[in-house]
């Protein structure tokens, strides 16, 4: 790995802790906790299209790891680590279909990242609650995944355009 790579990895974890945090501050659903926008997951999205994917799965290691020490704890990097897992793999073999964009990679990802998580509730606390709260959970991962994918379409289509523009 080069230091342009390296610089660029360091800059993309420090943007998704920061989203990350903002993210915390924003109640989707106050009735139901833990239903977040993921806004920090906007870049892994973009890891997934414009970097390697050993890159990516070292980003959504940092991501998991510095957000869970400095805003979480233990049992929070257990859940946030099996989505970040499914997630990205899933989002890393979709992204290999050649002409799928960002919205159904993204919306995949939402999907996957809550089945990590009931898994890891399934096997922490026990299937019953989870069966109760999945509903919820996969309506919101879904919704936060198809929006999140409009968002990072557009964003990428302004890269895109200011590469070709500039040459980059």
């Amino acid at each position: 790995m080069n230091i342009r790579t390296l610089t660029k990895m360091a800059l993309l974890a420090a943007a998704a802790l920061i989203l990350g945090y903002i993210d915390s501050l924003i109640p989707l659903v106050p009735s139901v906790p833990g239903i977040k926008l993921g806004l920090s997951n906007l870049v892994l999205l973009y890891a997934v299209f414009y970097m390697r994917p050993v890159e990516t799965v070292i980003l959504m290691l940092v991501k998991v790891g510095l957000s869970s020490l400095l805003f979480g704890n233990a049992v929070g990097a257990l859940y946030a680590l099996a989505g970040g897992i499914f997630s990205v793999a899933a989002m890393l073999l979709l992204h290999r279909i050649p002409h799928v964009s960002a919205v159904p990679v993204s919306t995949v990802g939402g999907i996957l990242h809550i089945l990590g998580q009931c898994l890891v509730g399934a096997l922490l606390i026990s299937w019953k609650p989870v069966l109760f709260y999945a509903p919820w959970l996969f309506i919101s991962g879904t919704a936060t995944g198809l929006l999140l994918g409009v968002a990072a379409r557009a964003a990428f289509f302004g890269i895109e355009r200011y590469e070709r523009r500039n040459g980059a």
